[in-house]
């Protein structure tokens, strides 16, 4: 069915579904070891098999072992490391998906599966223009693939050309209406500002479900996001639980709840959530939402201890090829340097001239003392309508409206 994208309901993140949704890494919370010792640790995990990814990346190896390595088995092979670095935050699994979809290519230089991994791994890495090259290629060499047109699509929103990612994406739901095509319709919409069209297109791709269970607990989570900003807060509390019954202690649907708590006011749930979801699976967001409910608290100590957690995990990604500047620069300007997150902020924005980026960068400036200079990038960052609450309170704040109090983490 034809969905039509920039429409609002009734009249009208770059979500990337196998790897780089989100940027999380193994942090010890508790405990005294300081961020140097902690950053050692961040890859402790056992080896053994224990999910379904891992399962299927024993299978195929076990088969590139029994004979001649053949493209299609090495290209599902990358795929399959793409999800488990979505999985297990693992950034080492991005060099060894880089490593056999480059022998896949070396055998079949056009194989649709191979292009289409190198494609998402570039998103994964931020890296949009290299991300759009293979997307494109892709389509050349499969154009009736949906795959193609997602990694294309999701490019060009984060390089802030939105006429043509609604385009793109239309395309690909023409092709095929499905979880990852509905999820991209519903992330375009909000960027639009229409979150009741979002929110229709979020729930049309939590119904037409995924082969991998994370990908239908993450779409989950992102409608839960949705429902939140409509004030729908017992609607958008159900899907986060939902998410949690396919995947106990899945942490971005423990992170939902801690949004949830803390603007209800129920810091101590909101800590308690938190903690359950760095404990094991700690991305940036989290560690600095948390450290913000300490800061709220009055425990200074204990929110730098988190603020330092999350510049180790944006260190260690931006170490493993990723570009994380504008995720630096936004954790600088809350909580840090002003003037380093300006630098970041702008050597960010030459790269991936998004209207996130340009909120950043609008939002670091204004930290910096530096209004004037702030207020043309606010209005970018505003000028396709978003309704986020975040940017929002910032634009509020450029303009001199009324002082900023987000929630923490959101």
């Amino acid at each position: 069915m034809r969905l039509r994208m920039v429409l609002l309901s009734g009249s009208v993140a770059v979500l990337v579904l196998a790897g780089g949704a989100y940027v999380t890494a193994k942090l010890w919370q508790r405990g005294t070891a300081p961020v140097a010792i902690q950053e050692q640790r961040l890859l402790e995990q056992a080896s053994t098999p224990r999910s379904d990814t891992d399962r299927a990346i024993a299978t195929l190896h076990s088969r590139l072992t029994r004979g001649a390595p053949e493209p299609g088995t090495l290209a599902q092979l990358g795929l399959a490391y793409l999800q488990r670095a979505r999985e297990t935050a693992d950034p080492a699994d991005y060099g060894r998906a880089e490593q056999v979809l480059t022998q896949a290519l070396a055998l079949s230089p056009e194989h649709p599966e191979a292009l289409q991994g190198m494609g998402t791994l570039a998103l994964a890495r931020h890296q949009f223009e290299d991300a759009r090259t293979w997307g494109q290629r892709a389509v050349t060499a499969a154009p009736a693939r949906a795959a193609g047109y997602g990694i294309i699509g999701d490019a060009l929103v984060e390089l802030g050309r939105y006429d043509e990612a609604v385009s793109t994406v239309q395309q690909m739901v023409d092709l095929r209406p499905d979880l990852a095509s509905y999820a991209r319709v519903s992330h375009l919409r909000e960027l639009h500002g229409d979150i009741p069209g979002a929110i229709d297109a979020m729930e049309r791709a939590v119904r037409a479900g995924a082969p991998a269970s994370e990908h239908t607990a993450y779409v989950r989570v992102l409608l839960a996001g949705l429902l939140g900003q409509a004030e729908r807060i017992a609607e958008a509390e159900h899907q986060y639980r939902a998410a949690l019954a396919v995947i106990p202690g899945y942490a971005p649907a423990l992170g939902g709840l801690a949004r949830l708590a803390a603007a209800a006011g129920n810091d101590t749930e909101a800590e308690r959530q938190l903690l359950q979801a760095v404990a094991t699976f700690p991305t940036a967001e989290h560690l600095v939402a948390l450290g913000e409910l300490y800061l709220r608290a009055g425990r200074p100590v204990e929110a730098e201890r988190q603020f330092g957690l999350a510049r180790a995990v944006l260190r260690l990604y931006q170490d493993s090829g990723m570009d994380t500047d504008i995720e630096r620069a936004r954790l600088e300007a809350d909580h840090g340097d002003a003037a380093a997150a300006v630098t970041l902020a702008q050597r960010g924005y030459q790269r991936r001239p998004s209207i996130h980026a340009a909120g950043v960068l609008a939002w670091a400036l204004f930290r910096a003392g530096r209004t004037e200079e702030a207020r043309p990038y606010i209005e970018e960052a505003l000028r396709l309508g978003s309704r986020d609450p975040v940017l929002r309170a910032h634009a509020a704040a450029i303009r001199g409206e009324r002082a900023t109090n987000a929630v923490p983490g959101m």
